[in-house]
């Protein structure tokens, strides 16, 4: 059976995890649930953020694993409540770079 996983990292990997959500998909052969809407520089109010959030959050919980793009080293706030969360609702966390 495939693995679903849902990406999770900072949007100014945006480029970067379209990529990476390729290769999962063809070279891993993951189903990935994707969740690049916007750029580091898009300006999203607090409702759109809040909103988008919770839907990234059902991702996860409907998912295997989330993958953590964390690309050198970096892993930012959001980035880390959703790894916490993943963890306590019991999904594999996988990192893009070994930590």
């Amino acid at each position: 059976m495939m693995k679903v996983v849902t990406i999770c990292g900072s949007m100014k990997f945006a480029s970067q995890m379209r990529d990476i959500a390729a290769n999962l998909e063809l070279q891993h052969k993951y189903v990935v649930i994707q969740c690049v809407y916007v750029d580091s520089n898009t300006k999203l109010s607090e409702n759109k953020i809040l909103t988008l959030n919770n839907i990234h959050k059902r991702k996860i919980e409907i998912c295997d694993a989330i993958y953590v793009v964390n690309i050198q080293g970096y892993i930012g706030h959001t980035t880390k409540e959703e790894i916490t969360y993943a963890k306590q609702i019991g999904k594999e966390v996988l990192y893009h770079e070994q930590l």
